[in-house]
């Protein structure tokens, strides 16, 4: 029997003999394959989706179901909040965002057709009510849709790109509305006749003469062999949940404890690489410890286990959290006085662990050296008092003179606090879809979308929620669309 494994390609001449015949094949059902289903079934084409669980969903569905939207002039949610956002400052922004090695033709054709996307998830049936929420949220509580939901506001973001909020929230009632986004794109993709399996593990890739030409499904525990004559789109999601590639790519979110994912376990990038597909950024990683909630706690201070502060606060969660995990030590501390103080939610897991009636007591409790906190805060203080942060620029609405005690050092433990993360590391492809060689050259009828790629989120310091649904949904519509008119091949046995 055939030892199947992602990491191998198999090769046609060893298929005994074609279970199914499809035009295009996807394998994974959360909203890279979903989206990507759509495309290629009103193209015309012949559809065959497999998903390794009992029902679609992914991380996708795990989400909150919001989308990193703009430009244009602004969405209908935006415009009416008051903000004319435009291409220019989204496209922008998710350069910086993007980080030193951001993709340029996925970002100008993202900022480009932004709003049209919009409008697609629309025409799906995907319903915004249209309200905008202000200041720093998580998720909207309830059914609102537009909210900041990245470092739009804060320095240096702020400085290259005009401020915007861009997360567009699915309508839906509390945090998780990503099962109901997923639901109405699955209700689509029925509609349309695209042929889906469920609790089918796709094994491999099948290769012919340097071309992908199908994939290799075990159902009810036999292996199906899938010709797919133009092309395979690999949606699998990361790798955030196989604990060897970890280790081996993306060391640093060792020290994370929550993998967000439902089977993310690198086994499309595997295949991907199999076929000649390279992956690139595999070291980069999402994480963060949902600390802002209060909001009152972003007028604290950061600083690491020697006392010094190392970012400005005003920034998007995600993008301080990932800048934690640089520190030194086990620990970083939220220093908050009286006026500001409030119990972070119990999902994060922060103690407090120092109280004083000065911030040398709360020093000397945490065990620091003399007149480093303490001198840290001073500085702070004195500079806050005159209305701006020369050291790291947080916002004026921001700052807050910490100076009416008691004062208290609120504890986020790498080892015990709640740090979530998901990789961004993947394989390498055009805003077509088309996976790429360590030539640059495209990998023939090979395709993906989603987190199995290194898409528009690759920088975790720059990452902003709702880039990961926007990159699956619209690239896997790119992926979709291009499989669907490529020209098949005839295998040559």
């Amino acid at each position: 029997m055939t030892d199947f494994a992602p990491h191998r390609l198999l090769a046609a001449s060893e298929v005994p003999a074609w279970d199914v015949e499809t035009d295009v094949a996807i394998v994974g059902f959360g909203i890279a394959g979903a989206c990507a289903a759509i495309e290629a079934a009103e193209a015309g084409a012949k559809v065959t989706l497999f998903e390794a669980t009992s029902g679609s969903g992914g991380a996708s569905a795990l989400s909150g179901g919001e989308m990193y939207i703009g430009g244009g002039g602004g969405t209908d949610a935006q415009r009416a909040a008051g903000f004319a956002d435009t291409t220019e400052a989204l496209e922008g922004y998710l350069m910086m965002a993007g980080g030193p090695d951001a993709d340029p033709a996925k970002v100008r054709l993202y900022a480009a057709e932004s709003l049209d996307h919009y409008q697609w998830l629309k025409d799906q049936g995907v319903p915004y009510k249209g309200s905008f929420l202000p200041g720093k949220i998580i998720e909207p509580a309830e059914d609102d849709t537009l909210i900041w939901s990245g470092s739009e506001a804060a320095w240096p973001f702020a400085e290259t790109a005009t401020p915007a909020p861009r997360g567009h929230t699915i309508q839906w009632m509390g945090w998780g509305g990503g099962r109901k986004l997923i639901d109405i794109l699955e209700t689509r993709v029925r509609a349309l006749g695209v042929n889906v399996h469920t609790d089918a593990r796709t094994l491999c890739l099948v290769g012919d003469k340097g071309r992908v030409v199908g994939v290799v499904v075990r159902i009810d525990g036999k292996p199906l062999y899938v010709r797919a004559s133009k092309g395979v789109i690999l949606a699998t999601g990361g790798f955030c949940m196989n604990a060897e590639m970890v280790r081996r790519y993306a060391p640093g979110a060792l020290r994370a404890s929550e993998p967000i994912g439902e089977n993310d376990n690198g086994s499309g990038i595997l295949m991907g690489m199999a076929a000649g597909g390279d992956a690139i950024h595999m070291d980069e990683f999402f994480t963060t410890c949902p600390w802002i909630m209060p909001e009152s706690l972003v007028k604290g201070i950061f600083v690491n286990e020697r006392g010094q502060r190392f970012i400005n606060e005003d920034c998007y969660h995600g993008r301080v959290s990932r800048t934690m995990l640089d520190q030194p030590g086990e620990r970083v501390f939220l220093l908050v006085d009286n006026e500001i103080f409030g119990r972070p939610i119990d999902l994060a897991r922060i103690e407090i662990a120092a109280v004083g009636d000065s911030w040398a007591e709360v020093e000397r409790e945490l065990g620091l050296p003399e007149a480093t906190l303490a001198a840290t805060v001073e500085t702070f203080n004195r500079y806050a008092a005159e209305g701006h942060d020369p050291i790291y620029r947080k916002a004026p609405e921001w700052l807050k003179v910490l100076d009416r005690g008691p004062f208290a050092a609120l504890e986020l433990n790498f080892k015990t606090s709640f740090f979530s993360f998901f990789t961004l590391g993947g394989l390498n492809t055009l805003p077509t879809g088309e996976v790429l060689d360590r030539a640059g050259a495209p990998v023939a009828g090979l395709y993906a979308a989603g987190r199995a790629t290194c898409g528009l989120p690759r920088w975790g310091y720059g990452y902003s929620s709702g880039m990961s649904l926007a990159d699956g949904s619209f690239f896997g519509r790119m992926a979709g669309r291009r499989a669907a008119t490529a020209v098949g091949e005839s295998i040559v046995r």
